[in-house]
């Protein structure tokens, strides 16, 4: 056994002499000692059990750190009962029944310890013990890193956990440390745990990570703050709460977690404030139970890796958000059970994969002056009891803005839905909801969609730019009766009353004659009852009536050589036929692909009437439908939508616009498949009695006819249709101008050639869309120069300028 002597510095003799002494083991020298005085330990190995029980300085040899070591074959190393200071040694315990260094009483200062150990914790304090622990290190792969227990405290600045068998750092019985600046990392247990009535932990400046299990775990009543504090990279969740936990975490960061970043249960509460959630498995915020309850303030939650909501409120748990930015997640809010609630205010909602908000079960969210984009779904209300209130809000690039369904009665107040690709609000399957000073802009489908006979009320709302229509109404619930639409308004109509009752024919909304004359109202449409006769047909025109038609359209030249080819085909067929002869089988199902606004809807439905000419089909007539239309809530009421979209179109064309919609790449959880299976099912079993044509943007077309090839076998051909040029675009003005019974004034044309060529030609841009919209723009613009004049000619009632123009976006 290799061990040196060590130095006593005795101090109590005078005050103006010290003496020193000589001892070949520790433990002589501890018993010479008195209080103040300096024991210096020569390197060596020392296999003493070391008890520290007066006030004196400990040191290994200055300028050999590490070569002290104390290292006993059993019990405890170094046990201190005194304010003593200890520094400088290397600390090795192997005995698993005890900790490598225990503090049981006074302040002690414990300075550059290194403790390489297989005990039951490397730094245990208990009872009275009030240490202060700096740049220590604990390396204890058989038990904890650091225990505070039965009420001990103590400070542990800049210490470090390199790997602990259990917990990095465990505070039990009532034990009260602070964490300064120090890290904890390959652990086997929890990070930092903390449990039991009285049990604290203070963490300043911390990092947990490498852990093989939870980050943080609070329990049974225990209580913590942690502040400018990291979790990442571990096992289980980043922060766990039980049973009446309580915990705070401020300007603190947990990342790269694959199950929950913090998960709360049983009556636990936590504050979170100036903190980042990001890189989570499941939730970013999990919470249960009644009582349980998070608040969080100007908080980032965002990168969720999984298929899970960043924030999860269930079974009466409470989540309330305030100033905080939930993004780039599959889900955002998920507020599920009777008594949980959630309260969002002046938060920031946005790259939503799915849906932003979603309240099922009975339960409540209330959200306040927040902003939603970029979702699939802006809010959704499921079903009986769920309820809540969105006002204020806005929501922008989504699919659908609010979704209400199954009985759910939420109160939508002063909510603005910009530019969605399905619809504004859409309530259906009994939905009810009250929708208050609301507003729709620039929907590629209906500003309000309400079906199925939904009792909801509409009060002073708004629509303007809605491709299919600002309020479509399908009405006739078991009750007879319908939706409440009180003061509403639309760039279609001046204003709409209340849809007319199932049994009486529509009223048509009033409206007056604006600055492009009359514009129709929106349409209200009623099923017709069981057993009724069908609508007759319409007389068919000429198919070369028709066809002159579709030559009259701007630009569209391999569209309409596409369309010719087919119609010849089809009717070349149909003469051999008739003479006997056998006729090549033509598949009449169309993809069309290409940009918003070049056409495809009027192709569609020039080609049924073409169809309908020809005689292969009845009527000709065209259903236009999007996912919202085919896609139900639950399984099961998808294949009855599908085929009811199915019914209405037969003896015509079905149009399905956004196709790929029906098949989105991130699909586990979409009933869009079940749209698609159905569809294909019946275009084979029907084969002759609907023309069927999806419709999209050209890349994502491709993409989803390449992942059905179901649905791809029943197609014929593709047709594109290309961007309009700005010849098109200014001949599309010049239309527009001659039906409204304006002119181009000197210099306009060559000025709009110049303002489409400049035009973003982004997602955004519309097409033929974009060139009435700018004639609409010069119109008013026009409207506002020349009502300053007291009496103008008729030419200045007539000629547009180039002044008229918008200004480019």
């Amino acid at each position: 056994m290799a061990q040196g002597t060590v130095q006593v510095t005795h101090t109590g003799t005078s005050r103006w002499r010290r003496r020193t002494g000589e001892y070949a083991s520790l433990t002589a020298a501890l018993e010479a000692a008195a209080d103040g005085d300096i024991l210096t330990v020569a390197p060596g190995t020392y296999r003493e059990n070391l008890v520290v029980d007066r006030a004196v300085t400990l040191l290994g040899q200055e300028g050999s750190a590490g070569s002290v070591r104390i290292a006993p074959p059993e019990g405890v190393p170094l046990a201190v009962r005194a304010s003593a200071q200890v520094q400088g040694l290397h600390i090795e315990g192997q005995d698993a029944a005890v900790p490598a260094v225990l503090v049981e009483d006074g302040t002690p200062e414990l300075t550059g310890l290194r403790i390489v150990t297989r005990s039951a914790a490397g730094i245990e304090v208990r009872a009275g013990g009030r240490p202060t622990v700096r740049a220590c290190t604990v390396d204890n792969p058989a038990g904890v890193g650091i225990a505070v227990v039965d009420g001990g405290g103590g400070i542990f600045e800049e210490c470090e956990v390199i790997a602990a068998g259990q917990s990095g750092v465990a505070v039990r019985g009532g034990g009260r440390p602070r964490l300064d600046r120090c890290r904890v990392h390959h652990a086997a247990g929890a990070g930092l745990s903390v449990t039991g009535d009285h049990s604290s932990l203070e963490a300043l400046g911390c990092e947990v990570y490498e852990i093989n299990g939870s980050g943080v775990q609070i329990a049974s009543r225990a209580a913590a703050v942690l502040t400018d504090c990291a979790v990442h990279r571990v096992t289980g969740n980043g922060v766990t709460l039980d049973t009446d936990a309580v915990l705070t975490l401020a300007d603190c960061r947990v990342h790269d977690v694959p199950e929950n970043a913090v998960d709360l249960r049983s009556r636990s509460v936590l504050t979170l404030t100036r903190s980042e959630v990001a890189r989570f498995g499941r939730n970013g915020l999990s919470v249960w139970d009644p009582g349980t309850r998070v608040d969080a303030h100007q908080c980032e939650i965002h990168d969720g890796t999984g298929d899970y909501p960043a924030v999860w409120v269930s079974d009466g748990a409470t989540a309330v958000l305030e100033g905080c930015r939930v993004h780039d997640v599959p889900d955002a809010l998920c507020v599920l059970d009777r008594g949980s609630r959630a309260d969002v205010v002046d938060s920031d909602l946005s790259q939503v994969r799915n849906i932003a908000v979603s309240v099922s079960g009975g339960a409540t969210a209330e959200l306040d002056d927040c902003r939603i984009s970029g979702a699939g779904r802006g809010a959704w209300f499921r079903d009986h009891g769920s309820g809540g209130t969105l006002a204020n809000c806005t929501i922008d690039a989504a699919q659908t803005g609010v979704i209400v369904t199954k009985g759910a009665d939420p109160l939508i107040e002063r909510t603005t839905v910009t530019s969605p690709t399905e619809a504004g609000f859409y309530v259906s399957a009994g939905g009810r909801g009250t929708f208050q000073g609301c507003r729709v802009t620039g929907s590629e489908g209906y500003g309000f969609h309400i079906i199925d006979g939904c009792r909801s009320t509409l009060r002073k709302c708004r629509t303007e730019r809605c491709a299919r229509g600002g309020f479509e109404f399908a009405q006739g619930g078991a009750d007879g009766e319908g939706a409440v639409v009180e003061e509403c308004s639309s760039d279609e109509s001046t204003q709409l009353g209340s849809p007319a009752p199932a049994t009486a024919p529509p009223a048509p909304a009033t409206q007056t004659v604006g600055l492009l004359g009359g514009v129709p109202s929106s349409r209200s449409t009623i099923p017709a009852a069981p057993g009724a006769a069908p609508e007759p047909a319409p007389e068919a025109r000429p198919a070369d009536t028709v066809l002159a038609d579709l030559d009259a359209l701007v630009g569209l030249a391999s569209v309409k050589r596409e369309v010719r080819a087919l119609t010849d085909m089809i009717e070349v067929g149909r003469r051999r036929r008739e003479a006997g002869l056998k006729a090549a089988s033509v598949r009449r199902h169309l993809v069309f692909t290409g940009s918003p606004g070049t056409g495809k809807t009027t192709v569609a439905r020039l080609y049924g009437e073409i169809l309908a000419a020809l005689g292969v089909l009845d009527r000709g007539h065209l259903v236009e439908v999007s996912r919202v239309d085919l896609v139900g809530e639950h399984i099961g009421s998808t294949a009855i939508r599908t085929q009811e979209a199915f019914d209405r179109a037969r003896g015509g064309v079905l149009f399905i616009d956004e196709a790929y919609a029906l098949s989105p790449e991130d699909s586990g959880r979409d009933f869009g498949r079940e749209a698609i299976d159905t569809l294909v099912k019946l275009m084979e079993d029907h084969r002759e009695a609907v023309v069927v044509i999806v419709a999209g943007y050209t890349a994502e077309m491709e993409r989803f006819l390449s992942v059905n090839p179901g649905v791809a076998s029943r197609f014929s051909r593709t047709i594109t249709f290309f961007d309009y040029d700005p010849d098109e675009l200014l001949r599309i003005v010049e239309q527009q101008a001659d039906e409204h019974e304006y002119r181009l004034g000197p210099g306009t044309g060559e000025a709009l050639l110049k303002y489409f060529t400049a035009l973003p030609k982004g997602p955004a841009f519309g097409n033929g869309r974009t060139a009435r919209q700018t004639f609409e723009a010069m119109v008013e613009r026009h409207a506002g120069r020349v009502a300053q004049l007291s009496a103008p000619s008729t030419e200045e009632l007539t000629l547009l300028y180039p002044e008229d123009l918008p200004v480019l976006p």
